[in-house]
C-alpha cells in the first residue's frame, strides 16, 4: 500500500502544481513554445482526456460520478490484490497511475469552480460551454466562479510536432493546416495513458492465470 501511496501523491502533486500554475500564470488559449515539437497550450476541458466532452452539463455530472465510481473500485481491488499478497509491480505500479490519474482529474471537475475567480462555464440558453478573459486568482473555498461539480479540467501539454500551412497551389488540400499532434492534455491523462499502455505490454505479467478482480 506504500508504493501506491507514494506514486499517487507524486503524480497527483506534479499534476495540481502544474495545472495551479497554467491557471494563475496563463490566459486562456495563451501558447509559449518550450523547445520544437513542445508548448504550454492552456485550454480549459469540460470533459473527458484530450478534449473531449459531451452532454453538457449532464454529461459532466456523469462523467464526475463515473470517475468517483472508478476510484472506489479501484480501492477496492488494491485492497483485495494487498490482502491476497499480490505485489507484483506490473499490475500495482500502472493501477497506480491510472488511480492517481482519475483523482487528479476529479479534482479539478469537483473542486475548481469552488477555488477559482474565474473560469470556463456552461450557458444553458446556448447549450454551450463559455470563455473567460484575465488570470484566474485564488479566492477562498466556496467563493469561487461555479459550484460544486462545475468545474473544467485545466490542460496544458502540447506537442505539435507538425504544425504546417499547405502551400496554396497544392491541389484539393493547399491552404489547409496540419497539426500532429494536436490535443492538448495534462499530467494526470498522461499518467492515465501510460498506465493503461504499461498493462497492455505487460498484461501476461501483470494479470497471471488466477488473478481474481
Amino acid at each position: 500500500m506504500k508504493k501506491i501511496a507514494l506514486i499517487t501523491f507524486i503524480i497527483l502533486l506534479i499534476d495540481q502544481v502544474s495545472k495551479f500554475y497554467i491557471k494563475t500564470t496563463f490566459h486562456l488559449g495563451e501558447s509559449v513554445d518550450v523547445f520544437p515539437g513542445f508548448k504550454l497550450t492552456f485550454v480549459e476541458n469540460p470533459g473527458m482526456a484530450y478534449g473531449f466532452h459531451f452532454g453538457g452539463l449532464l454529461g459532466k455530472y456523469a462523467l464526475v460520478i463515473l470517475r468517483v465510481f472508478l476510484i472506489g473500485g479501484m480501492v477496492y481491488l488494491f485492497r483485495k490484490w494487498l490482502k491476497e499478497g499480490i505485489h507484483s509491480n506490473y499490475l500495482l505500479i500502472p493501477m497506480a497511475m491510472i488511480f492517481a490519474g482519475a483523482i487528479g482529474n476529479l479534482i479539478d471537475g469537483m473542486f475548481y469552480g469552488m477555488i477559482f475567480d474565474s473560469g470556463t462555464v456552461y450557458d444553458e440558453s446556448v447549450n454551450h460551454w463559455i470563455d473567460y478573459g484575465g488570470i484566474s486568482k485564488v479566492v477562498p473555498f466556496g467563493e469561487g466562479y461555479s459550484n460544486f461539480m462545475k468545474g473544467c479540467v485545466v490542460d496544458m501539454l502540447h506537442f505539435p510536432l507538425v504544425d504546417w500551412w499547405v502551400p496554396e497551389s497544392w491541389p484539393l488540400i493547399g491552404g489547409k493546416h496540419i497539426e500532429f499532434f494536436k490535443y492538448i492534455f495534462n499530467v494526470a491523462d498522461s499518467a492515465i495513458t501510460v498506465g493503461g499502455i504499461l498493462l497492455l505490454i505487460f498484461r501476461k505479467k501483470a494479470f497471471p492465470d488466477g488473478l481474481d478482480f
